[in-house]
């Protein structure tokens, strides 16, 4: 998303500036590290640092003014390479451990637990310093305030920032207090200054559409795929909301950027080639080196926009790799009857990053026939060198077809070896550990619902109609108790957490779907009421909000939310709101439409899911936006 510069925080190396003075005494007693028994498996990991964790809540706000403390919160989650990595150098850390308890109020968070309180501090990270991700470590006042947010940080950088930060504060805390209250009132006013009203009309409907396509081909790769020339991230609601458009305008020129993207995804490192399923990102542009990490939320996007592009680009190949990616969710993270799990991890049993996926071409080749390596070798990049330090990671480096013309070979008896070959390291691979996150988190249930349900419309004799049943009795008879959503099932059977705004969405948009496949009434009713709470307790005139309120005060409310790794869960509770056809809802989802016309316009490629509500709802004339004829990757 693109950053708003804010000046008042450019003074971030003027708070590092300075000699370290001595803490305060405190007279209470030391803190403790609370996070034993915590039902999050990330917060469990860090029960034995040194460093005093502590919970979000009261408690640690209250300690904080008592003590003229600044908190200090990390927010990560099981699955992220770096925060195992920042854990290990600075978290286990004796001396950066004592540096934060005697400082500082630490606190700990699983951002899947409480994705709008990360939301916020991401925000901030990204509106103040250009860049935010995970482990996300804030610097919050007393009162609640964030003042300074940054990323993963080597040890030696962490323990500097935390010596001057400290002292800094102690020098001048109403100072800094005063400058966190007036970046949030800043912020705050950016955020209104967004609130423009939009036309519901066609008219504009085809600006949106048009200013949406403009968008991507300006940041598309037009080599390899995707959009940007770093990371590269799956984008799937830029990616679905494309592929809509496409649908409705045949655009070959669009046509031809989603296949490169769709090809390079799949053909790639971001694939896994042997159990199937997708990796969370690789960085690289060219799709090649992942972070390890697999997360239920883009396989289950990941397979819907698959199937949903096999149908719309007539591409056989995407539907069977939408098929191939909801086995694998369903092997990977559980059958349903009891939700499936959050995520694997990108480090495995023994600390590294990728060992479970990662080979060493000698244990290759014994473990396949001549026959076989001779294939695979050349396929999966076997025959070059490794671009890991801990070994091979499988991509397709040729085609299958080219293989089978160099060794002037069927190509049934290539892809015959191949499918033997990728059998065997399978197996071999199934005795590594890797750690999974077992919690079951209702917004990523609710997607996969309904990318089940879009299994079972496109393949009725597979077993994701059964799968889609038990899924959706699990989110009605475990996270709901009656009165509200729940955020996730724990490890241990426990229900924790409030239900955020994304919970809300996608749960109900999945059991409409489920609905609309089954006719299950109790499902309608249930995606009626749930869509009855989301409305009382995230919207109002003035915007969404994700959560409810919060400890941190920082983050107004936002006219429309935009896409992140996951779509909009403001647009999927309007688009889910109109699709159910209740009056009520229909008026309250065209004035929530309606705001943000400003936002929408001017950066249309991360509202790409509000866009494509729009098109649903009010569809743009085609005059003046007639399909192109020309085949070359956007630019």
């Amino acid at each position: 998303m693109p950053i708003r510069p804010l000046l008042l925080l450019l003074v971030l190396l003027a708070l590092l500036a300075g000699r370290p003075t001595l803490a305060a005494a405190s007279g209470e007693s030391p803190l403790q590290n609370e996070l034993a028994g915590s039902p999050s498996p990330y917060l469990t990991m860090h029960a034995a640092d040194p460093v005093h964790w502590q919970r979000w809540g009261t408690a640690a706000f209250a300690r904080a003014r008592r003590e003229h403390k600044l908190i200090y919160v990390t927010s990560g989650y099981y699955a992220c390479r770096w925060c195992h990595v920042m854990q290990h150098e600075s978290y286990e850390n004796p001396e950066i451990a004592a540096l934060l308890n005697r400082d500082f109020i630490p606190v700990a968070v699983d951002r899947e637990l409480s994705p709008a309180l990360d939301a916020r501090l991401i925000d901030f990270a990204e509106r103040t310093r250009g860049q935010a991700g995970w482990p996300l470590n804030s610097f919050v006042t007393p009162e609640g305030y964030p003042l300074v947010g940054v990323t993963y940080m080597p040890p030696d950088q962490l323990k500097d920032l935390l010596v001057r930060l400290g002292a800094r504060w102690r020098a001048d805390r109403e100072g800094l207090s005063e400058l966190a209250r007036k970046a949030s009132a800043e912020l705050s006013a950016q955020a209104a200054a967004g609130k423009q009203k939009l036309a519901l009309t066609g008219a504009e409907t085809r600006r949106l559409r048009r200013a949406l396509t403009d968008s991507a081909r300006a940041q598309a790769d037009e080599l390899q795929g995707g959009f940007g020339d770093q990371n590269k991230f799956p984008m799937v609601p830029q990616l679905d909301a494309l592929l809509g458009i496409y649908r409705d305008t045949r655009d070959e020129h669009l046509a031809s950027f989603l296949r490169l993207t769709l090809d390079h995804m799949a053909d790639g490192g971001l694939h896994d080639h042997l159990a199937g399923g997708f990796f969370r990102y690789t960085v690289d542009p060219g799709w090649q080196v992942p972070h390890f990490e697999k997360m239920l939320y883009d396989n289950a996007l990941l397979a819907r926009l698959y199937l949903n592009a096999g149908d719309v680009l007539k591409a056989p190949a995407y539907t069977r790799i939408g098929r191939q990616t909801l086995d694998f969710m369903l092997r990977a993270f559980g059958p349903g009857g009891r939700g499936l799990a959050a995520s694997l991890s990108a480090v495995d049993a023994h600390g590294v990053e990728g060992g479970a996926y990662l080979w060493q071409r000698a244990e290759v080749r014994k473990l396949l026939s001549a026959p076989q390596y001779r294939v695979a070798a050349r396929v999966w990049g076997l025959d070059g060198p490794p671009a890991l330090e801990h070994g091979y990671h499988l991509v397709q480096a040729r085609s299958p077809k080219d293989v089978a013309a160099e060794l002037e070979l069927p190509a049934a008896k290539v892809q015959a070896l191949l499918e033997a070959a990728r059998r065997r390291l399978l197996a071999a691979r199934g005795a590594r550990t890797i750690p999974r996150d077992d919690k079951r988190v209702a917004a990523w249930n609710g997607l996969a619902l309904s990318a089940l349900v879009a299994g079972a419309r496109r393949f009725p004799d597979g077993p994701y109609r059964g799968a889609a049943g038990r899924l959706a009795g699990f989110l009605g008879k475990r996270l709901w108790d009656g009165r509200q959503l729940h955020r996730a099932v724990a490890p241990d059977g426990r229900v924790v957490g409030s239900g955020a705004l994304e919970d809300y969405a996608y749960v109900a948009a999945g059991l409409l779907d489920w609905y609309r496949l089954d006719g299950d009434r109790r499902a309608r009713a249930f995606t009626s009421r749930l869509l009855d709470v989301a409305w009382r307790g995230f919207y109002a005139p003035g915007g969404w909000r994700r959560g409810a309120p919060s400890l941190l005060r920082y983050g107004a409310g936002e006219a429309v939310i935009a896409d992140g790794p996951m779509p909009s869960p403001s647009a999927v509770l309007v688009r889910t709101s109109l699709a159910l056809g209740r009056g009520g809802d229909i008026t309250r989802a065209r004035a929530a439409l309606a705001l943000g016309g400003r936002l929408l316009r001017d950066e249309p490629l991360w509202h790409a899911t509000e866009i494509a509500v729009l098109m649903r709802l009010v569809p743009a004339p085609s005059i003046g936006n007639p399909p192109r004829t020309d085949t070359a990757a956007p630019r």
